[in-house]
């Protein structure tokens, strides 16, 4: 894993290459052998400016990759809102791995027993940490499973393998650095949201449904063991915790990985 000279992880740099993976197969390759930079490392002018597309240019929908909202943009509330209704639905998706940061709703509890956790939960939830502590991203491959029911990696569509997918991701050719961050993810507190309705999940990091302005001095230690302190600056003008999260249902499937907003 790249750290920093202050030994922090590189957070959100990560989140950078998820989207830059999806745009094409052709740039995988390059952006898996290229070095992870924080979000507050990378110039803003470095970042490409939106295109207005002419009459005569104008791409089909969803043929091209959506980027994130640039920070800033207020992040969605604990509700979300429907998806458009020309986007096609993520089959685990739905909007339950968006930030759920409501100001105004009381603080959901914030849990670290592991004990709590139906069995289902409990028992994916420590599959995938032994399968990061192996440092063999291929021991994911069961647990990400196929088809409709597989892990959600990205928000937006991906084509091909899954975990050469999380490969690209990662700073290392052989993804241990993504197996990293997914360890540190499972290992901080968790929240439960949406209980005893379809959307029903167990979330980790709890940072995911927490304002980041209401952290203690202790919450904000754990979440600098995921993300810097430049990445948590740059967060709290978005409004929300937007880098990797992992959600799993009381029946303990494993629905996502992502990271953005």
């Amino acid at each position: 894993m790249n750290f920093p000279m202050s030994g922090k992880p590189k957070g959100l740099g990560l989140y950078i290459r998820l989207a830059a993976c999806c745009a094409a197969v052709t740039f995988t390759t390059c952006l898996a052998s290229s070095p992870a930079h924080a979000l507050s490392e990378i110039k803003r002018e470095e970042l490409p400016a939106p295109a207005t597309p002419s009459d005569d240019d104008v791409s089909p929908p969803g043929s091209t990759i959506p980027m994130p909202d640039p920070v800033g943009t207020p992040p969605s509330t604990s509700q979300p809102a429907a998806p458009d209704a020309a986007e096609p639905d993520s089959p685990s998706d739905g909007g339950s791995n968006r930030p759920r940061v409501d100001p105004e709703a009381p603080l959901p509890e914030v849990v670290y027993d592991l004990g709590k956790l139906p069995e289902p939960v409990r028992r994916m939830h420590d599959l995938i940490i032994e399968a990061c502590k192996s440092g063999d991203i291929e021991k994911l491959r069961p647990l990400i499973g196929k088809g409709d029911s597989m892990t959600q990696l990205s928000l937006a569509d991906i084509d091909g393998d899954a975990i050469t997918f999380l490969k690209g991701l990662s700073g290392d050719p052989d993804g241990q650095e993504i197996l990293a961050i997914l360890e540190e993810v499972l290992s901080a507190g968790y929240v439960h949201v949406d209980a005893g309705t379809p959307q029903d999940l167990y979330v980790w990091p709890y940072f995911f449904a927490l304002p980041l302005d209401k952290l203690d001095a202790k919450q904000r230690v754990e979440l600098f063991k995921i993300v810097t302190a430049g990445d948590f600056d740059d967060m709290k003008q978005f409004g929300a915790y937007i880098f990797y999260r992992v959600g799993i249902t009381p029946a303990g499937q494993w629905t996502f990985f992502v990271a953005g907003d």
